[in-house]
C-alpha cells in the first residue's frame, strides 16, 4: 500500500502540522516503489524524445510530464496535448497561449518541442527538475485527496513564491495568478470574494484583487510575496476563511456567530 500523508486535523492546526511534517512526509511518499518506477522511467526514457507525438504517445512519460505541471486530469486528452507541445509558445496563435489556464504555458515551454522552440529533453537537469514538481505535485495531490485545502496551500506556497521572484511585471504577475486555478481560489477565499467573481472582467478582477490585498498586507504587488512571512501570512488568512467557509455552509448563522464570538472557530 503506497504511503497516504498524515493530516489529523484540518484548519490552521492541520495546516501548521503539515507545514511541520512536510519534508518527513514528501521524502517518505517518495520513497514509494511506483512513483520511484515513474520517476526513474522517465528520467532514463524522456532523453530519446524530440517530438509532441513522440511524448505523449509514451503513457509513462505523458502521465509524468502533465503530473509535474498540475494537468494530469489531461490524461485521455492526447491529440489536446500534443496540440499543446507541438505548437510550442513562440507564436501567439499557439493553442497555449490562447489559453486561460497559464500551466499549459509553462508546460509547452518546459518541454520546448514546438516550432522555433529548443528542445529540452536532452537537458538532464531540465528534466530532473520536472522529475522533483512530479514527486511534489503528487504528493499534493495526495494531501488533496483528504483536503483540498491543504493541496491548495501548498501549490501557492511553492508557485506564488516562485512568480514572485520572476521578472515580469506586476500586471502579468497579477494575470497568471488569475490563470492558474489553484491560485486563484487561494486569493479569492482569502479575500472573501464569491466564486461568481470569476465571471468579472479581467481587469477588474486583478483592481479588486490588488485594493484587498492591499487592505491585508499594506502593499499590492505580487513580488511581496518572495518574503516568506508575507506569504505565510497570506496562507494562514485563507486556511482561516476556509475553514470559516466550511463551518457555515453546515450551521445556521446564529451558531456560526456563538462559535465565533466562543472562539470555537
Amino acid at each position: 500500500m503506497s504511503f497516504q500523508p498524515v493530516l489529523p486535523f484540518g484548519g490552521l492546526q492541520g495546516w501548521m502540522y503539515l507545514t511541520r511534517t512536510y519534508d518527513a512526509q514528501l521524502e517518505t511518499f517518495s520513497a514509494g516503489a511506483r512513483i520511484q518506477r515513474d520517476v526513474a522511467y522517465f528520467r532514463e526514457t524522456i532523453g530519446s524524445v524530440t517530438s509532441a507525438e513522440a511524448l505523449v504517445s509514451d503513457r509513462r512519460l505523458r502521465e509524468v510530464a502533465l503530473g509535474a505541471f498540475g494537468l494530469q486530469d489531461d490524461m485521455p486528452n492526447v491529440y489536446f496535448v500534443q496540440r499543446v507541445l507541438g505548437d510550442g509558445t513562440s507564436s501567439d496563435d499557439a493553442l497555449a497561449n490562447k489559453l486561460a489556464d497559464t500551466r499549459y504555458r509553462q508546460f509547452s515551454a518546459a518541454f520546448g518541442l514546438g516550432p522555433g522552440g529548443l528542445p529540452q529533453t536532452k537537458d538532464q537537469n531540465a528534466m530532473a527538475a520536472i522529475a522533483d514538481r512530479y514527486l511534489m505535485r503528487a504528493f499534493e495531490e495526495e494531501v488533496g485527496v483528504q483536503d483540498d485545502t491543504m493541496r491548495i496551500a501548498l501549490y501557492a506556497r511553492r508557485e506564488l513564491a516562485d512568480l514572485a521572484g520572476g521578472s515580469e511585471s506586476e500586471n502579468a504577475k497579477w494575470f497568471t495568478v488569475l490563470g492558474q486555478p489553484p491560485l486563484r481560489s487561494l486569493f479569492q477565499t482569502a479575500l472573501g470574494l464569491p466564486e461568481s467573481f470569476g465571471q468579472a472582467d479581467l481587469d477588474r478582477q486583478v483592481d479588486v484583487f490588488r485594493d484587498r490585498i492591499r487592505a491585508v498586507t499594506g502593499a499590492e504587488t505580487i513580488s511581496q510575496f518572495a518574503d516568506g512571512d508575507v506569504l505565510d501570512r497570506l496562507i494562514t488568512l485563507y486556511q482561516a476563511r476556509a475553514q470559516i467557509d466550511a463551518f457555515s455552509a453546515t450551521t445556521s448563522p446564529a451558531a456560526t456567530a456563538l462559535a465565533l464570538l466562543s472562539g470555537a472557530v
